[in-house]
């Protein structure tokens, strides 16, 4: 999958079945979440800005492989 330079939403990545379906693998909880909905246009370079400080930088990364085979 393109992920535009990461630059792609949320919106756009659970939209597509294959990308959701990582998450889904991943981080379920947060696909349950209640901003879930709100955080549909949010890019994916302010998840990763945000997740660096709960996730460990070796599970962004394989997850971005992942999404970019997906």
């Amino acid at each position: 999958m393109d992920l535009k330079g990461n630059k792609i939403t949320v919106g756009e990545l659970m939209d597509y079945g294959p990308a959701k379906a990582v998450f889904q693998k991943r981080f379920p909880t947060v696909l349950r979440h209640p901003m879930m909905g709100a955080a549909r246009t949010v890019t994916l370079e302010q998840v990763i800005a945000v997740a660096r400080g709960y996730i460990p930088q070796k599970t962004i990364d394989e997850t971005l492989a992942e999404l970019r085979r997906a």
